[in-house]
């Protein structure tokens, strides 16, 4: 059973994702928050798997509660939900730690599919779009004096091999477990196993946090 938190300023946005998360056999609705530090108190009660979470919410707004709760180091994976799957917010969301956005007008199976995809530990946003989103709201991206690259002094890259920090680069360019596969003449599911391995030298949550990673690292630059 998929527990699942609903943090949203709008009961009847809230009144919506319950009824439609209810009718699921796998997934059960734990609590409801109005605004962020409801949710991050809840989510500090209950634990759920997953929590969907607005951006715009009175007081503590969805990204700074993001924030706090990947720092209290929860179990519980972010999913933001956005107006427009261009937001930059939406940006700010995914670099706070959440693990992918949806936008409100997806389709019912959209959000029931990336519910149980962040709960399995994957992320929901697609790599082409992650491309589309960190390139349009590259200028978010903290700069070093002279521009000059990170890499050489970040230890989350220094400690990949020389295969993991190109896959890594090549992931930051919106490339698939195919792609990849198919560039480096390698079986995928090798290609997963490298991935397995970098998200778990780099402490990154997910797809989405390594490729934020290989963006601030400057592994990869905007379009």
């Amino acid at each position: 059973m998929t527990t699942v938190l609903i943090a949203d300023d709008q009961p009847m946005q809230r009144f919506g994702f319950r009824m439609l998360l209810e009718s699921q056999d796998d997934m059960t609705v734990v609590g409801e928050a109005g605004n962020g530090t409801e949710a991050v108190n809840l989510i500090a009660r209950h634990q759920p798997d997953v929590a969907l979470m607005d951006i715009r919410m009175p007081g503590l707004d969805g990204i700074e509660a993001t924030r706090r709760i990947i720092r209290s180091g929860s179990r519980t994976r972010i999913l933001i939900v956005t107006t427009f799957d261009l937001d930059a917010y939406a940006y700010d969301g995914l670099r706070a730690g959440a693990s992918g956005f949806l936008v409100k007008d997806a389709l019912p199976e959209e959000l029931l599919s990336g519910i149980r995809a962040v709960a399995a530990g994957d992320a929901v946003v697609a790599p082409s779009l992650t491309r589309r989103l960190l390139d349009a709201y590259a200028q978010h991206l903290p700069t070093t004096p002279g521009d000059t690259p990170a890499t050489a002094s970040d230890p989350r890259i220094t400690a990949l091999t020389d295969r993991e920090r190109e896959i890594l680069t090549v992931i930051g360019q919106g490339w698939s477990n195919t792609e990849i596969a198919a560039r480096f003449h390698l079986a995928e599911s090798t290609v997963k196993t490298h991935v397995t391995r970098i998200l778990a030298k780099t402490g990154s949550r997910d797809r989405v946090q390594a490729v934020i990673l290989a963006y601030d690292s400057r592994l990869v630059t905007p379009a």
